[in-house]
C-alpha cells in the first residue's frame, strides 16, 4: 500500500487534493477521505464510502482534468471538526468540506460538497 503524506491541517486537504488529482492518483485522492465519507457528487447524487469515492475519481481522472489551487476561505474549527471552503476561480458557486481530526492528529474529509451553485432568482 502506498504511504501518502497526511494532511496535518484542514487546509492541507485542498493542497493534497490538487496535487494528487493532477497526478491522476485516484487512490491518493480517496485517501483524503474517511472510510465512510459522503461526497455530494455527481450533481444531485451522493457517493458514499472511500472505495466508491475512489471509483468515482478513477472515472473523472481518466480524462486527465487539470485542477488549479484555489484560495481557501478562513477555516472554522471546533474541537476535532473543521469546515473548509474555497470559492472556485470561475466564481460559479462554492466548495465546502467538513473534516475530522484523526487519532494521529491528521485530518480527513468526512463530508464533501465539491460544487454548490446558488439558486438564481
Amino acid at each position: 500500500m502506498t504511504q501518502y503524506e497526511k494532511a496535518m491541517t484542514p487546509e492541507d486537504l485542498t493542497r493534497l487534493f490538487v496535487e494528487r488529482s493532477n497526478a491522476g492518483d485516484a487512490a491518493g485522492v480517496a485517501a483524503l477521505y474517511e472510510e465512510d465519507a459522503v461526497m455530494a457528487y455527481p450533481p444531485g447524487g451522493q457517493t458514499v464510502g472511500r472505495a466508491a469515492i475512489q471509483a468515482l475519481w478513477e472515472k473523472i481522472l481518466a480524462n486527465r482534468p487539470h485542477f488549479e489551487p484555489e484560495t481557501p476561505l478562513p477555516t472554522l474549527v471546533r474541537g476535532d471538526i473543521a469546515l473548509t471552503a474555497t470559492p472556485p476561480k470561475d466564481a460559479a458557486g462554492a466548495r465546502a468540506q467538513v473534516a475530522r481530526r484523526q487519532s494521529d492528529g491528521s485530518w480527513l474529509r468526512m463530508l464533501d460538497r465539491p460544487e454548490f451553485l446558488p439558486v438564481q432568482r
